[in-house]
């Protein structure tokens, strides 16, 4: 099902059962995979690889060229999985280098007006609430939640499970598991609620709440010190375990 008014590059590959609306533009080298819907006046640039199902919303603008001042013009990628849904103009950029498509996982949700910038990693089943806003190289792991008119600096992390407060500024990594809200950012607690609405056990929560509060409710120390001493029986947990190796291997540091 393509609208007339549709412009579609001889050298794009279009799935079985496509829907694209009216005045979309896919533009050559892109490949969207079967059953993806475009509403209207979407623009998919290449080189794009899209899979299956994928929903793009009015005026989504999907493989743009890179922004980043570095980038020289030479042929670079997008890569997004299946069933993701891009509310209205959210915008998706390509990487900077040959060698660094920006990918974006399965399952995730950008509502309006949401970016994610060049060279981004973002995982699974992945919230960007409306003008939420990746700088490039950003990495954001499965399950998180950046709320409506949050900004993440370049280079950061965002940690699996873990959620940001409205209109927030992140400039160092998020550690998962945990809530993060202000200007700037400050570890507000452990996202209790998301983990208990994912199935996640009592015990594992009691766990990373005891984490935070040897680790973040100290508003001086050295946090090396206070992992270095933290309880033996409590690193055993698995979700502390992933916690304190996302911390120890931190470049920008985390947010405390």
């Amino acid at each position: 099902m393509i609208h007339p008014t549709a412009i579609i590059s001889p050298d794009a590959q279009i799935g079985a059962d496509v829907e694209i609306g009216p005045y979309c533009v896919i533009e050559a080298n892109v490949f969207l995979g079967d059953r993806c819907k475009l509403h209207s006046h979407v623009v998919i640039h290449g080189h794009s690889t899209v899979g299956s199902k994928n929903e793009f919303y009015p005026f989504t603008a999907i493989g743009t060229k890179s922004q980043d001042l570095k980038y020289a013009g030479e042929p670079t990628a997008l890569i997004i999985g299946d069933r993701n849904v891009f509310r209205e103009n959210a915008t998706v950029h390509r990487g900077t280098h040959a060698d660094t498509p920006t990918r974006v996982g399965s399952d995730n949700l950008c509502l309006s007006y949401s970016h994610i910038a060049h060279d981004c990693q973002v995982g699974n089943h992945v919230i960007l609430s409306n003008n939420g806003t990746l700088a490039g190289h950003v990495h954001v792991a499965d399950y998180a939640i950046i709320s409506g008119l949050s900004a993440v600096h370049q280079f950061c992390r965002v940690g699996t499970h873990a959620i940001t407060g409205g209109i927030t500024k992140i400039v160092q990594d998020i550690p998962p598991f945990t809530i993060v809200d202000g200007n700037p950012a400050t570890v507000r607690g452990i996202n209790q609620v998301g983990l208990q609405r994912r199935g996640f056990s009592d015990e594992d929560i009691r766990a990373l709440r005891k984490i935070y509060k040897k680790l973040f409710l100290k508003k001086d120390g050295n946090l090396s010190d206070a992992i270095s001493a933290l309880d033996p029986e409590v690193r055993k947990n698995p979700l502390v375990a992933h916690l304190l190796k996302f911390i120890e291997s931190s470049e920008r540091g985390v947010i405390r």
